[in-house]
């Protein structure tokens, strides 16, 4: 049930998908692996959404050249707080009635089903395939939605991820573009694939909408352009 302070809370989006679909996302865990520049404004609207529980996932800690984009870590956290305490600390301030999980660690196939138990849906925004290829794995082993984006530049993509419906991760990408030690990327390019990872959670828990399944979007900022890709 919704307190009278959450229906007021959330009055301008339970207007779109009722108090139903408000009473999902409160019941829904989500993790968000990545607090950088994607994470940041993926944990940032899920928390102002009123997602029940967010797990941060993140082994770094903030560097002076990470603050154009990774909006939750600021300048007093720089080389000491790791990246998911960081954004924890911020987050609970923004939404006191979500409950803000941090795990500061990589993920590996030792530790994943224990870190990821009990989740709902997994938001890819890493930097890396290595780590990407093992959330593909054990979203489909578990049946878990995992939602992905990757931008570069003013460039930028994302996809949902649903095992039994659409293609595995590995299966669009089968072939990982070699990483990048550093790679140039304007803020607000975070921002914007951020916000539509953000987007498909929430479409994805309470039904509205039509998530990006078996379709991958791709936008460029430079020019504008946006454009949707079937992958079936």
């Amino acid at each position: 049930m919704l307190s009278e302070k959450e229906l007021e809370r959330y009055d301008r989006q339970i207007r779109i998908f009722g108090i139903e679909g408000q009473e999902k996302l409160k019941k829904a865990k989500v993790a968000v692996v990545g607090i950088g520049g994607l994470g940041s404004p993926v944990a940032y609207y899920l928390t102002a959404a009123g997602i029940g529980e967010i797990l941060l996932i993140d082994e770094q800690i903030p560097e002076l050249s990470n603050l154009n984009r990774q909006i939750l870590h600021w300048e007093e956290d720089l080389d000491k707080t790791p990246k998911s305490l960081s954004a924890k600390r911020k987050l609970e301030k923004l939404n006191s009635d979500v409950k803000i999980e941090a795990f500061v660690g990589k993920l590996t196939r030792e530790n994943i089903e224990d870190v990821l138990k009990d989740v709902d849906v997994i938001v890819d925004c890493l930097d890396n395939f290595e780590t990407r290829y093992l959330l593909d794995e054990f979203a489909h082993k578990k049946g878990v939605p995992l939602v992905h984006a990757a931008v570069e530049g003013l460039h930028g993509q994302a996809t949902t991820i649903i095992p039994e419906k659409t293609k595995s991760l590995r299966e669009i990408f089968p072939i990982p573009p070699k990483k990048k030690e550093k790679f140039p990327i304007l803020g607000a390019t975070a921002g914007v694939m951020g916000t539509i990872q953000a987007a498909e959670v929430i479409k994805l828990i309470t039904g509205c909408g039509e998530p990006l399944a078996n379709k991958l979007l791709v936008i460029d900022l430079a020019h504008n352009a946006f454009e949707i890709i079937e992958l079936k």
